[in-house]
C-alpha cells in the first residue's frame, strides 16, 4: 500500500455506477412533472422534475427520451386516455430504464406511462382546492346566488377573437329572434397557459368595481387540449369565484372538459355557445310568463266589465220601475185621505168655517186703525228726509268737495296737480292744486 490511499478513476467510478445502474434500473415506474417536453423528428425529449411541495421549488431534475418506437403509439394512448396532449406541465406516472454513460451521464428511457395516474393526479389537485375552500367556508356562496331577472347585463370574460366567445355573441346577439336587448361587455383575459388564472382574477376585480353595472359573470372558453385548461384548477382564482358578489357562469371547454371552477359557480355549462342559450332561454320564459300574465289580466279586466254591464242593466231596470211604483203608492194614500175626509161630519166643519168669518171681521177692524197710524208716521218721516236731503244742505249754503269722484274729507287727501270739484247749491266749481 506505501501510505498511499486506494483510489478510482473517473472512467472507474462512472462504470461502477453504469453497472449499479444498470442492475436495477430497468422497468422502474416513476413519479415526476414533466418540464421542456420538445418533440424532435420521431423522438421526444423532456426533462423530469419534482418540486418541493411547501416552497414550490425543483430539488429533483433529470433527462428523458422517449425513442420513435414507444413515441408514436404513447402519445396516442394518452391523448385518448386522458383528453390531454402528453405535454410539460403535467404529473406522470412512467415507467423507464435508467441508463448511466461514463461520457454523456445518465438518462432515463420511458417505454411507458400510466394515464389514470394523471387523471387522479388532476382530480386529486381538484379535490385539494375543494376542501381547502369547504374548510373557509367559501365553498357555495356563488353557488347560492341566483341569475336575476332579467339577465341582460352581462360581464364576459374571454379572449377577444377565439372562436368561443365568437360562438358566445353570435348565439347570444345575432340568433335572437325575439330581439332581446342583451347587452354584453368584453374584459380581455389570457384563457390558457401559466397566466390564466392571474389574468382571470384581474379582470373578476375590475368588473366587482362596476358590480351594479352588471347582472353576471360569464367566464368562457372554446374546447382544445386538457393542459390547456390546467391554468383554471387554481386555489387562488377558484377562491375569487367562489366568494364574487356576481353570480358567476362558467362554459370552459367541450362536452368532456371539467375544471375546478365548474364545481363553485352559479351556473356550470359545457360550451360557450351553452352559455348563450342559457341566458337566452330564460330570458324568452320571462317574455313568455310576462306575455301569459298579461293575457290573464286582460281576461280578467273583460270579465269584470261584463259582469259590471250585467249589474248595470239590472240596476237600470230596477231605476226605471221605481218612480211608477212610488206614484201608484202615493195615489193609494191620496184615495185614503180623500175617503176619510169625505167621512168627517159637518158638525166639523161649519164650526169651523164659523171662526174663520169671525177673525175676518176682526182683521178688518185692526188693519183700519193700523193703516191710517202708519201713513201718519210715513208723512213726518218723509218731511225730515227732505230736510236732510244733499239738495236741502246745499241750499242752506254748504257746497261738496270732491276729487276724482270721491268725496274730501280732510286737505291731506288733495295733492298737487289734482283736479277739485265744488258742488254748491246752483253749480260746479272746478279749481287745481299747486
Amino acid at each position: 500500500m506505501n501510505g498511499q490511499r486506494q483510489s478510482l478513476t473517473l472512467l472507474e467510478l462512472q462504470q461502477e455506477l453504469q453497472a449499479m445502474i444498470s442492475q436495477f434500473g430497468r422497468g422502474i415506474w416513476v413519479t415526476a412533472e414533466l418540464s421542456d417536453v420538445r418533440e424532435r423528428g420521431p423522438h421526444c425529449y423532456m426533462e423530469l422534475i419534482q418540486k418541493d411541495v411547501q416552497t414550490g421549488q425543483t430539488v429533483a431534475k433529470a433527462r428523458a427520451t422517449i425513442w420513435a418506437n414507444v413515441w408514436k403509439g404513447l402519445k396516442y394512448n394518452f391523448l385518448r386516455a386522458t383528453g390531454q396532449q402528453f405535454a410539460s406541465g403535467l404529473t406522470v406516472m412512467v415507467c423507464l430504464n435508467a441508463e448511466y454513460h461514463p461520457l454523456y451521464g445518465m438518462n432515463l428511457n420511458i417505454i411507458d406511462v400510466d394515464p389514470a395516474y394523471t387523471m387522479g393526479e388532476r382530480e386529486r389537485r381538484r379535490q385539494e382546492i375543494l376542501k381547502r375552500l369547504e374548510k373557509e367556508g367559501v365553498l357555495d356562496l356563488n353557488k347560492e346566488l341566483e341569475l336575476p331577472e332579467p339577465c341582460l347585463r352581462i360581464a364576459v370574460i374571454s379572449a377577444p377573437g377565439a372562436a368561443g366567445f365568437g360562438d358566445f355573441i353570435n348565439q347570444l346577439l345575432l340568433n335572437n329572434p325575439r330581439r332581446i336587448a342583451f347587452r354584453p361587455e368584453l374584459f380581455p383575459a389570457l384563457m390558457q397557459g401559466s397566466g390564466v388564472s392571474a389574468s382571470v382574477r384581474g379582470q373578476l376585480d375590475r368588473i366587482a368595481a362596476r358590480q351594479d353595472e352588471f347582472d353576471c359573470v360569464c367566464i368562457i372558453r372554446g374546447g382544445g387540449a386538457s393542459t390547456d385548461l390546467d391554468g383554471f384548477d387554481d386555489y387562488e382564482l377558484a377562491a375569487n369565484v367562489a366568494q364574487f358578489p356576481l353570480p358567476v357562469i362558467v362554459g370552459i371547454g367541450h362536452e368532456r372538459d371539467t375544471t375546478v371552477l365548474d364545481f363553485i359557480c352559479a351556473e356550470r355549462v359545457k360550451t360557450p355557445t351553452a352559455a348563450a342559450e342559457l341566458l337566452a332561454s330564460r330570458a324568452e320564459a320571462l317574455l313568455d310568463d310576462l306575455r301569459m300574465a298579461a293575457g290573464g289580466m286582460l281576461q280578467l279586466v273583460t270579465d269584470i266589465v261584463g259582469d259590471s254591464r250585467q249589474q248595470l242593466a239590472y240596476l237600470d231596470g230596477q231605476v226605471r220601475n221605481l218612480p211608477l211604483q212610488a206614484v201608484e203608492r202615493a195615489g193609494r194614500r191620496l184615495d185614503n185621505a180623500t175617503m176619510i175626509l169625505g167621512q168627517m161630519g159637518r158638525n166639523k166643519i161649519m164650526p169651523m168655517f164659523s171662526r174663520l168669518d169671525r177673525a175676518a171681521d176682526m182683521l178688518k177692524s185692526v188693519s183700519a186703525n193700523k193703516i191710517a197710524l202708519a201713513g201718519q208716521k210715513l208723512q213726518s218721516a218723509e218731511a225730515l228726509l227732505g230736510a236732510l236731503s244733499p239738495q236741502a244742505v246745499l241750499n242752506r249754503g254748504f257746497s261738496i268737495t270732491r276729487v276724482n269722484g270721491k268725496t274730501v274729507r280732510s286737505a291731506a287727501d288733495v295733492a298737487p296737480g289734482d283736479i277739485v270739484v265744488t258742488q254748491l247749491a246752483s253749480g260746479i266749481i272746478e279749481t287745481k292744486k299747486y
